[in-house]
């Protein structure tokens, strides 16, 4: 009986966790983070002015002075150090998390800022743009996380218009997992170097993650030179993503470089 009994457990468990990922395939769902449901929609309890009302953990989403995503207009003109890139190339593994499109990163790739080295760890994507320029969002904005020894977060940010067909994305696209929870795993390898644009100049400040916990003392790296995707290729991701990214933060005190 405490044999069937525990099996029981076992496929109840199962069960539930696949119906609450079943909630996941409509384009304003809310995500599941620490333990508190959150969202993107503008008009919902779950959306990010209330992120930081749903946990505790999320506090520094309201409380903090440091946040991401910026509007990025009056830069200051500083001599920053240019980023070291070492990319490999990857297998794909690519999941859909219920936030995002997230390509998963084999060990061995990292960028060098000044002295610091940071190990890249995944990319992602967000429909529109988090960042805007000038008050403009961009159609799409890609974020490649880093982490270094020490623990901190280095994150490089490419945006995106739309115009010619991106053969470089094609891999990613002709394998994008449709809902929360799907992962693909091929043995198609890229380079996320081939994905970027060739001026790598930026726009650095010092914010956040744009996602609960918001956890402040992120690096931010936003190229100024945009990549082109089609329309389809937009409405690809679009259908799957919706609009999931936070509203603009004030910068306060803190510099925007150049």
């Amino acid at each position: 009986m405490f044999s069937y009994l525990k099996s029981l457990g076992k496929f109840l468990a199962v069960l539930s966790i696949f119906l609450f990922s079943a909630g996941f395939a409509g384009v304003g769902y809310t995500y599941a983070s620490g333990g508190a449901h959150w969202g993107y929609g503008a008009e919902s309890e779950s959306g990010p002015e209330h992120w930081g009302d749903l946990s505790h953990k999320f506090v520094t989403c309201k409380e903090g002075v440091r946040q991401s995503p910026i509007d990025i207009i009056g830069a200051t003109d500083t001599k920053l150090a240019d980023i070291e890139f070492h990319y490999l190339p990857t297998k794909l593994n690519i999941v859909n998390n219920g936030h995002t499109i997230v390509v998963n990163y084999t060990k061995g790739s990292y960028i060098v800022v000044g002295k610091e080295k940071y190990k890249l760890l995944q990319f992602h994507f967000h429909t529109p743009s988090e960042h805007t320029v000038g008050g403009l969002p961009a159609v799409m904005e890609m974020h490649l996380v880093h982490k270094s020894n020490r623990g901190k977060l280095a994150v490089v940010s490419v945006l995106f218009r739309t115009g010619a067909e991106n053969v470089n994305f094609e891999p990613v696209w002709a394998n994008l997992p449709d809902k929360a929870g799907q992962k693909k795993s091929l043995g198609k390898k890229i380079n996320v170097m081939d994905l970027m644009p060739e001026n790598k100049a930026y726009y650095a400040y010092s914010g956040s993650l744009t996602t609960p916990p918001c956890t402040e003392d992120v690096k931010w790296h936003v190229l100024k030179t945009p990549l082109e995707i089609s329309k389809g290729q937009l409405k690809a991701i679009e259908t799957i993503l919706g609009a999931n990214n936070r509203p603009v933060q004030p910068l306060g005190a803190r510099k925007l470089k150049e």
